[in-house]
């Protein structure tokens, strides 16, 4: 459902990649033991709503302060990979979905990347 009141930052796609990448992780950490609740399902599910939070708040800014927010962005996208090879190693997700994070993960560092060049070439 679309709502009416519509933000600006909601048409990149970068955001909405974000967004579907922390609900992949928050639908994977529901098979995580219970024990791990407020450990490493935790950290994970923070990690992965970090990007698409980020991204959000940058957008309003300066290209400078934008570029600052997908560095924390691009921060936290290395964090969900070792959350997901710890959650692998731990027999909490499988190898094909740590293979799917990863390549999602990988999607996202690069589309930030590239984002954060362009919004370099402007202030420059």
């Amino acid at each position: 459902m679309k709502s009416k009141y519509h933000f600006k930052f909601e048409d990149l796609m970068i955001y909405n990649k974000a967004i579907d990448f922390g609900e992949s992780v928050n639908n994977q950490i529901h098979t995580f033991p219970k024990e791990e609740t407020y450990r490493l399902a935790s950290q994970f599910t923070r990690a992965a709503d970090s990007l698409a939070l980020n991204i959000a708040e940058g957008s309003s800014s300066s290209s400078a302060q934008f570029n600052r927010y997908l560095q924390m962005a691009w921060d936290s996208a290395h964090e969900c990979i070792v959350c997901s090879t710890k959650a692998r190693l731990r027999g909490f997700i499988t190898e094909e979905q740590d293979e799917k994070n990863r390549a999602n993960i990988t999607e996202l560092s690069k589309m930030i990347t590239s984002f954060k060049k362009h919004l370099k070439s402007k202030i420059e």
